[in-house]
């Protein structure tokens, strides 16, 4: 996913907060039952600023004893971006049946639900 965002209305840490609420952070092999390269978790960076605020936001969530195992989500530089095909685009809106299956199947809404952060 390429994201573009206007940091006057929503700062790159709130995007990295969001985001480690999103994923299993910990699974170096995918994500729930999406195994493999393509499902690995990365956060791609274009400038210092957005690398340091990465590696800062991952320090913090390995710190804070969210996860019992090391978090394996690389950081790496931005390269090419290639959207997924038109059929993957908006797909919880064009299936939500079994979007909302799968998250729940897969283990996803489960772990999220488990690991999330409760905000205040």
């Amino acid at each position: 996913v390429e994201i573009e965002y206007d940091l006057e209305v929503f700062p790159h840490e709130k995007l990295l907060d969001l985001y480690w609420q999103q994923i299993d952070p910990t699974d170096p092999g995918g994500q729930f039952h999406d195994r493999g390269q393509s499902y690995q978790t990365v956060i791609f960076y274009h400038d210092d600023s957005q690398k340091e605020a990465a590696e800062a936001s991952k320090e913090e969530l390995a710190a804070s004893g969210r996860f019992s195992q090391p978090i394996a989500t690389k950081i790496l530089p931005a390269s090419e971006f290639y959207p997924a095909e038109e059929y993957h685009q908006d797909y919880y809106k064009k299936n939500p049946t079994h979007y909302r299956q799968y998250s729940i199947g897969s283990g996803r809404a489960g772990f999220i639900q488990h690991h999330r952060r409760d905000e205040g």
